[in-house]
């Protein structure tokens, strides 16, 4: 039996459908009419012969097999930019000393870095991976190009490419029930999502202490795998071993942003965020800043 193709445009206008939220906002999104969304998300259920969309008057959600297909959706739109980009789009040539804050998408950044790798051949990149105020000291005194780092709270300087849900995070047997004291595993003094934790936990008048410390990203989410303590990350990253602790106060959101002079570097640094951009919108639910 010979399946059909799947056409790109039609995915991508199902992707920006589901993304959006709605067929008005989707077509705004992709200069279109809501009549030629809906036109062409009908076409792409008559070639799968199932539906994508549950429509209501309230709202529009993805059924089972449009979860599913959002998947892959994603995945295949992700692989048909980078080919057109790599065979049309002009070379790219240059040396980037790129500085990239731990928190940012820890376990899809060496992926999406190689693939940048294999799409631009020609663009020698050297990446440091650490906090974001010491990345930032560091692009100040001119070791780093640039940074892509948290802006703290109330800060202007960068610029915006994606914001974060934050979340608490623990084993699975300590998120089903808390403890009192709260435990903690925080990176040290001067992290952003650690000064967020605990004035949201003193706010609430929740007791807590921590109980471990690390400089490296990775040793407080092993620490939080462990079962000893809960920790701040973001939503849509937090890894297989940790599950969303319920009950704790709201932590908002996070900007990460590039800091440096990318204006002045835009010839490497609009081809390496826009990949970015496009790797992330295929694998988490990161949302573009505004």
């Amino acid at each position: 039996m010979r399946y059909p193709d799947l056409d790109i445009d039609l995915l991508r206008c199902f992707a920006t459908v589901a993304e959006q939220g709605g067929f008005t906002a989707a077509g705004q999104a992709l200069g279109l009419t809501q009549s030629a969304i809906s036109l062409k998300v009908k076409r792409l259920e008559d070639v799968l012969g199932r539906r994508v969309f549950e429509r209501t008057s309230r709202r529009l959600a993805l059924t089972t097999e449009g979860e599913v297909l959002l998947v892959y959706a994603r995945r295949l739109l992700s692989l048909n930019d980078e080919a057109v980009r790599r065979m049309i789009a002009p070379p790219v040539r240059g040396h980037l000393r790129l500085g990239v804050a731990d928190h940012f998408v820890p376990q899809h950044l060496a992926p999406i870095l190689a693939r940048f790798a294999r799409a631009y051949p020609d663009v020698q990149l050297e990446v440091e991976v650490g906090r974001s105020h010491e990345l930032r000291t560091a692009c100040e005194r001119g070791a780093l190009d640039l940074v892509i780092g948290k802006r703290r709270d109330g800060e202007t300087t960068g610029t915006p490419i994606w914001t974060e849900t934050l979340a608490w995070a623990a084993a699975p047997d300590l998120a089903a029930g808390r403890r009192s004291p709260l435990p903690l595993a925080m990176l040290p003094p001067g992290c952003m999502f650690r000064d967020r934790a605990l004035a949201t936990l003193s706010r609430a008048n929740i007791a807590h202490e921590i109980m471990y410390t690390s400089a490296s990203l990775l040793g407080v989410i092993a620490a939080a795998e462990a079962g000893l303590a809960v920790t701040v990350l973001g939503r849509s990253t937090l890894p297989a071993g940790l599950r969303e602790v319920s009950g704790l106060p709201d932590l908002g959101t996070a900007q990460m942003a590039i800091f440096g002079d990318a204006e002045g570097r835009m010839a490497l640094v609009g081809p390496l965020v826009g990949f970015i951009r496009e790797s992330l919108a295929a694998t988490v639910a990161l949302r573009p800043a505004a």
